[in-house]
């Protein structure tokens, strides 16, 4: 059983958590460029090179607002989940689905940060803290998806079907990660995810307001597609309110 933490570690903890919330309120207020260290120590009561006691750069800050951001997201999204019945595949789905949109028009700056904005190295090794936080919340959306194949697997196609330098990515990706799909669901799971957050980018950063005022029956539509791509019964309604069981 780890120790208690001392009362210095105590502190430690609460003025990391300080920084972070402050950082946050300067990312909506002004966007993640807006994230700079020395407005950040004044609003604590900290010199700047103090600050530097708890926080090596700005980069080092922002991964770990990222991970809380990537948690507080999963945790939306693991709840709404969690109130459909577990055989409602379908209900599950648009639960997740809603939460994850819901999330992201309530949180532009915040969505912007964590999926839109380059952190560290391009060719370094990714960050420990954004690997486990991004792996939960991937596995939101992959255990629906498990569940569904699992349960009743639907059409894709056959491993001689698809290009072999993407069956062998796929191939890697599944083993290193334990997922036992073959890879037409795997390559299917990656294309309802790319049209997901495709759409939900754009309608977030403004990017459908040339066509669209309103995204809602074009998000219903795109969600309904997916769904018979996937073989779920559909509800013969919008998908607009609240997630089920909310």
């Amino acid at each position: 059983m780890a120790s208690p933490l001392t009362r210095r570690e105590v502190n430690r903890e609460a003025t990391l958590v300080d920084i972070r919330r402050h950082a946050r309120v300067l990312l909506v207020a002004e966007g993640p460029t807006g994230v700079t260290l020395r407005p950040i120590a004044r609003a604590i009561g900290l010199t700047a090179p103090a600050l530097y006691r708890y926080y090596e750069s700005r980069e080092d800050l922002l991964l770990d607002l990222i991970a809380d951001l990537y948690d507080e997201l999963s945790t939306s999204m693991e709840r709404a989940r969690d109130k459909v019945t577990a055989g409602d595949l379908t209900g599950r789905f648009i639960a997740v689905t809603m939460s994850f949109r819901t999330w992201a028009r309530s949180h532009p700056r915040e969505f912007e940060l964590v999926f839109a904005t380059p952190v560290g190295d391009p060719g370094a090794p990714k960050d420990e803290r954004l690997e486990v936080c991004g792996r939960r919340f991937g596995g939101v959306f992959q255990g629906l998806f498990i569940e569904l194949w699992m349960d009743r697997p639907f059409p894709v196609l056959a491993d001689d079907e698809l290009d072999p330098r993407l069956r062998a990515q796929l191939g890697d990706w599944a083993a290193d990660n334990a997922i036992p799909l073959p890879p037409g669901a795997l390559a299917e799971f990656l294309t309802c995810w790319v049209r997901l957050y495709g759409m939900i980018s754009l309608e977030v950063f403004g990017h459908l307001s040339f066509a669209l005022s309103d995204v809602d029956p074009m998000f219903d539509a795109m969600l309904a597609e997916t769904a018979g791509r996937l073989g779920l019964p559909w509800p013969a309604r919008s998908v607009r309110a609240e997630p089920p069981g909310r």
